[in-house]
């Protein structure tokens, strides 16, 4: 088994354990076993595979299927966290506090131009191009460095889950929401208790609502997002992991191309109010420290 094999069995055995202690307060908790057991089939499967025709195809197959499988893993933290109260209302003051507003609410309204929505549209829609650009580069020109590469994204994606089930924190397009604008704007932040237990709604994304870009995170959003994953914010702590395997490729084409991409991502998710400011500093912290953290590790194990 490879390390990055190891950390999706990790943290499919770690949540087991929780969906089994909170077996009665969860809402589908057989799906979610079940669909625990078919991610163990297919690691399985590829894994034999392997054994069978070990080659550079069937270790990207084992990858590409694990990498696909993140966003399946990422509603689940939502079903795992809506039985905790919500703590946005700290994240909020916190916010208040270090910058005497909410940068969210007001980011967008001092900067309301079409083609400056359009930006911030844009770099939130290279995340998941971004993975894909490094990772087929590491694979096409660094591949002993391919498997390493597979285990820091994906074990620093499930330390982010890991910390979003027990940390249910929604962002400003789910709190906001659930508040009122007025009272947050007046700085009124109350403590909505475990009301996104059954609430899911959102705020529709501010920005120019005819852009290309918009539409492509609205559908994204409405696609499979859930009140959950704000801090800290995975887009800023994955793209930050992305910047420092580009510089550990020594490819400078690479990193000059990545880095307008990442400067607009980390900017745009509180422009589209997914994330306060204190989300993206600890995106930040949290995507240095996963990038060595996993360094460390072996290629196997």
């Amino acid at each position: 088994m490879f390390a990055f094999e190891w950390a999706v069995l990790a943290y499919l055995g770690l949540t087991l354990l929780m969906i089994m202690f909170a077996y009665t307060k969860l809402q589908n908790p057989d799906s979610m076993i079940w669909g625990r057991m078919r991610v163990v089939a297919i690691t399985a499967s590829l894994w034999a595979v392997y054994r069978m025709v070990p080659c550079r195809l069937t270790v990207l197959a084992r990858v590409v299927a694990q990498m696909a499988l993140l966003s399946w893993w990422y509603p689940d933290t939502y079903e795992l966290n809506r039985i905790l109260p919500n703590l946005d209302h700290v994240f909020a003051t916190w916010e208040q506090q270090l910058f005497g507003c909410q940068p969210a609410l007001l980011f967008h309204q001092l900067l309301s131009q079409p083609w400056f929505s359009e930006l911030m549209d844009l770099g939130y829609a290279s995340y998941f191009p971004m993975i894909l650009v490094v990772m087929v580069f590491v694979f096409l020109m660094c591949y002993k460095d391919f498997e390493r590469t597979a285990y820091i994204v994906a074990g620093s994606f499930f330390l982010y889950y890991i910390i979003y089930v027990l940390l249910p924190v929604t962002g400003p397009q789910y709190y906001y929401g659930a508040v009122g604008i007025d009272e947050i704007a007046k700085g009124v932040f109350p403590n909505v208790g475990d009301y996104f237990c059954t609430h899911a709604e959102r705020m529709t994304s501010p920005g120019w609502s005819e852009g290309v870009f918009y539409h492509m995170v609205e559908n994204a959003h409405n696609a499979g997002e859930r009140p959950t994953a704000a801090f800290p914010s995975s887009h800023v702590g994955v793209s930050t992991i992305l910047m420092l395997l580009a510089l550990r490729t020594r490819s400078k084409w690479l990193c000059w191309a990545l880095l307008p991409f990442y400067v607009l991502l980390c900017v745009s998710t509180v422009y589209i109010q997914a994330h306060y400011v204190v989300d993206v500093i600890g995106g930040f912290v949290t995507g240095v420290a996963f990038f060595f953290l996993f360094l460390k590790v072996p290629k196997k194990i």
